[in-house]
């Protein structure tokens, strides 16, 4: 049976209009993927064609938020900062 790993992707959460799962991987199956930011109902209709199974990976121990890391912000230097 083939199998399609996927987990959530980091800062988007649920109705924000983007897409929210990330392929990680895809075993035994002849399957190309172009996009791997995809949606639920896209990886659904993609395992239902493939005759695949979607696996849900977990996201790690700093999945809620604490900790440090993700995307930070940097503020550029203007001249008038660095006169």
């Amino acid at each position: 049976m083939s199998k399609i790993f996927v987990r959530e992707r980091k800062h988007v959460g649920e109705g924000a209009g983007r897409p929210r799962f990330s392929i990680v991987a895809v075993l035994g199956a002849d399957l190309h993927v172009y996009h791997t930011h995809t949606r639920r109902a896209e990886l659904e209709k993609l395992a239902e064609e493939v005759g695949a199974d979607v696996v849900y990976l977990p996201r790690g121990e700093h999945a809620a938020g604490e900790g440090e890391g993700g995307h930070k912000q940097h503020r550029r230097r203007t001249k008038a900062a660095e006169d």
